[in-house]
């Protein structure tokens, strides 16, 4: 009896062990239903416990566990709906199949369809995607372009440091020649091209996804972007209903605070999301102080299976102290206060006064239409509007605002306000002599966007459409702050018509205008075509657009009012590009690209003097370009290598001279000028466990200038040759980006919610910005100074957690993390070295953390 129940112990023993050890094995693979893709990086975790995995290159995971009974596997991405799975964890392998995972968004896959985002092994450009889960981890405190700098081709910096007031460079090209997007609507200036980041200063927190397409882009409208195009997708409506809120901190006194809330998708086809936030601090660079708020909000209504529309509104009020001019290495030396020296400022009875400050609001609204006309015609159509209202703060009159070091109107570094402020009330009647004015930019820009697409056949698909854009912008200068005085004198303007409002001086007090005021009026009509071609491994597509921009200028200070509206000034341009991608199997894949692009003028280029005459030599800038590129992937390596070859002939350039015993200046169009800009970029994601993730990026570009422009005549307004011109470029490199650029970044799975990470950015071969007209002789055709190499290391952590009822996330980023001091930005001086280059110092260690929870 005894041996019988010994044994029986001992059976049951054993049976326990064993099952303790026993191991469960989940498989599956995970799958983006809406576009067929496998998700790289989901998250697959046993609830209530941090055992967990990570999907791989082709969405297949693997989770072991010596968990037994019954539990809930949960499978999430960032922009997916969760999915909870009961499992019954026995010691066997559960094969869960192809698990399809929904977007977390109503209407994104007819967005996308507007904002033409590019298919990865299918679409023949080079592109990076930053998803948001990055932009979770990565952002912090950083400014939003800021986040690219580990994208091949980029170089972006905070420029002068103040909230929103961060640059970025594509391949070479600033701004004006980068198509920036927002859901498919361009967002570029209509008469300048240029992109204010600190008026989208609240665009991170409603970003979803963020693709920048180098080069020639995917985009079908008519947007002729040389450098590449950043193509923005912000939230749709969430398909669940539910929210979140969040609070950040981060250096020098950052706080931010925000939420948003859904009521997901009704019975009856309605949707609404909105979401808002409130961000300020101190900035990292004096007297960069700020405040800005945020808000978006959308509705959707999904009327029947074929009709849909979308209402969204964005936009981010904020103003903040700006640091505007570039200072020599000795000015941040002598300042005592380093790299975070601000030469525009001051204090006034004590507290700080800034001579430049930004404000503007610049909200955004769209309607979206989305008509199923059948299983052959989608018509997809959005009319927006933007108005924008705001400006900026300068000195004007006598000059006691120079960032000079050494001038009188300056105390320990700063400039000294008070004294300005006595000297003012001192002239007593004779009104003030040095005041700050507003420059203020209003405008009002409509638009609408069509796209009709016909499917063909089951390869053959046409897409095209209509964009029509109405822009009016308004520019003058307003009197801000008197600074003591009772009213300021307007000069007389020396251009102005005799009996026009600016052609005699008059006492001015706050808010009245002065010295400009002025409308700039555009038009844009397009059309635009595509057709593409998608069998099997293969797939090609050739677009076309032409495009109609039409300016005028209406000056109601300088000229009478019958005089004030210029005729309108019209140019036609036109883009044509094509490729191919081919997948020779389900490892490699090639492509090809080639476009050719004729842009039209900016209205500066066409009004160059500032007054209303106009500039009828002005011709379009033309731009040529081949890519070819490799893309692999497979479980352990996704990489990509592209090279790319792009031409930029006649960029618009205006020299003068002023002939010998002449007191007038007389100028002319340059023609001729060119630019070959062309180099090679790699990236890589390699994932040696699912633990585990390593990223690489690196990017060689040589950017030159490629011509001489020699024996251009000045003419005078007889017509009679006045001067010459002479422009050695060839062979000068082009300014103000690195031409080399690196990155590797890490990132590990320490536990299910637990990741950690790091990067590393190097910067090379910076040549300082410098004005090309400048190289008017031989022996000045020579690099501009070219700026010290700098390597910076990030570190970030991410802890996602169950918080009661709720999830909840935890986010902790630190730039910078030696403190290297290192220039970012620079403007060649007159020995092209160090002594004489006027700079900014990019920002030391700055950090930041967040708590987010979601209900």
């Amino acid at each position: 009896m005894k041996k019988a129940i010994l044994l029986l112990l001992c059976t049951l023993l054993s049976q326990l062990m064993y099952a303790q050890e026993a191991t469960t094995i989940i498989k599956g693979t995970v799958i983006e239903k809406e576009i067929d893709q496998p998700v790289i990086g989901a998250s697959i975790i046993i609830k209530g416990t941090t055992t967990g995995t990570t999907s791989d290159f082709d969405g297949n995971f693997a989770l072991k566990s010596n968990t037994t009974g019954t539990a809930t596997v949960v499978i999430s991405f960032v922009g997916l709906q969760s999915i909870e799975t009961e499992v019954d964890f026995n010691g066997a392998t559960v094969e869960m199949g192809e698990i399809y995972m929904e977007s977390d968004a109503i209407g994104l896959a007819e967005v996308e369809v507007v904002a033409s985002v590019a298919v990865d092994r299918k679409t023949p450009v080079a592109v990076s995607t930053v998803k948001p889960e990055v932009l979770e981890e990565k952002l912090g405190t950083q400014e939003f372009p800021e986040i690219l700098k580990s994208t091949p081709g980029v170089y972006a910096t905070k420029s002068g440091g103040g909230f929103g007031d961060s640059r970025i460079n594509l391949r070479g090209f600033s701004s004006e020649n980068i198509a920036v997007m927002i859901n498919g609507v361009p967002v570029n200036d209509m008469e300048n091209g240029a992109v204010y980041w600190s008026n989208w200063a609240g665009l991170s927190d409603v970003t979803r996804t963020m693709q920048v397409q180098r080069g020639l882009g995917a985009s079908k409208v008519a947007v002729p972007s040389v450098g590449g195009t950043i193509n923005i997708l912000t939230r749709t409506t969430d398909a669940k209903k539910g929210g979140s809120v969040y609070y950040g901190i981060g250096n020098n006194n950052y706080n931010k605070i925000a939420f948003t809330a859904s009521t997901g998708k009704t019975e009856n086809g309605w949707a609404i999301t909105v979401s808002g936030a409130k961000t300020t601090g101190n900035g990292f660079v004096d007297a960069t102080q700020f405040e800005g708020y945020s808000y978006f909000a959308n509705v959707s209504k999904e009327i029947n299976a074929q009709h849909q529309l979308s209402f969204t509104v964005f936009g981010a009020p904020q103003v903040h102290g700006q640091r505007s001019n570039k200072l020599n290495l000795l000015d941040y030396q002598e300042s005592g206060r380093g790299i975070k020296f601000n030469g525009d400022w001051g204090y006034r009875n004590g507290e700080v006064f800034n001579i430049r400050e930004n404000y503007y609001h610049k909200p955004q609204m769209s309607l979206n239409w989305y008509y199923n006309i059948n299983d052959k015609l989608d018509l997809a159509t959005v009319v927006y509007a933007s108005i924008g209202r705001g400006g900026g703060s300068r000195g004007v009159g006598v000059d006691k605002f120079s960032p000079n070091w050494s001038s009188p109107y300056r105390r320990d570094g700063v400039i000294d306000i008070d004294r300005i402020v006595d000297e003012n009330v001192a002239l007593g009647r004779q009104g003030s002599e040095s005041i700050i004015v507003n420059g203020v930019n209003n405008h009002q820009w409509y638009g609408g966007l069509s796209t009709l697409t016909a499917t063909f056949s089951d390869y053959i698909t046409f897409t095209g459409g209509l964009d029509i854009r109405y822009y009016e912008g308004n520019h003058y200068r307003e009197v801000k702050d008197l600074l003591g005085g009772q009213f300021y004198m307007d000069p007389a303007l020396s251009g102005a018509e005799a009996g026009a409002p600016g052609s005699f001086a008059r006492p001015s007090k706050v808010g009245d205008k002065v010295e400009y005021n002025n409308d700039g009026l555009v038009w844009w009509q397009a059309l635009f075509a595509q057709a593409e071609y998608s069998k099997d491994a293969l797939s090609a597509f050739v677009s076309a657009s032409i495009s109609n921009q039409s300016f005028q200028r209406i000056d109601y200070l300088q000229y009478r009012p019958e005089n004030q509206a210029t005729d309108w000034q019209s140019f036609f341009g036109y883009n044509i590009k094509g490729g191919a991608n081919y997948n020779l199997n389900e490892n490699h894949n090639v492509f090809v690209n080639a476009g050719y692009f004729s842009r039209q003028p900016f209205f500066n280029s066409v009004w160059p003097t500032y007054t209303n005459d106009t500039n009828t030599g002005v011709v379009n800038e033309k731009a040529l370009s081949f890519e070819v590129g490799y893309g692999y992937r497979s479980k352990l390596v996704s990489g990509n290598v592209n090279l790319y070859h792009t031409t930029w002939k006649d960029k618009y350039y205006r020299a003068s001279v002023r002939p010998d015993n002449s007191s007038e200046t007389f100028s002319a169009n340059i023609p001729g000028i060119d630019a070959l800009h062309m180099g090679v970029e790699l990236d890589l994601v390699i994932r040696p466990t699912d633990k585990l993730n390593i990223t690489a990026m690196f990017s060689y570009g040589d950017w030159k200038w490629n011509s001489d422009v020699l024996g251009v005549p000045i003419l005078d307004n007889t017509q009679q040759v006045v001067g010459e011109v002479d422009i050695y470029a060839k062979g000068v490199h082009v300014g103000d980006a690195a031409q080399t650029t690196g990155a590797i970044g890490v990132s590990y799975l320490v536990l299910g919610g637990l990741k950690v990470g790091a990067d590393w950015n190097i910067a090379d071969r910076l040549y300082a910005n410098f004005n090309v007209t400048q190289l008017d002789s031989p022996e000045k055709s020579v690099d501009s100074w070219q700026v010290p190499t700098y390597n910076l290391f990030d570190l970030f952590a991410s802890y996602k957690f169950p918080m009661g009822p709720f999830d909840a996330s935890l986010n902790a980023k630190v730039n910078n993390v030696g403190n290297v001091k290192y220039v970012s930005d620079a403007f060649d001086g007159s020995t092209h070295d160090y002594q004489t280059a006027q700079v900014f110092y990019g920002a030391g260690t700055t950090w930041s953390t967040s708590l987010k929870v979601q209900f």
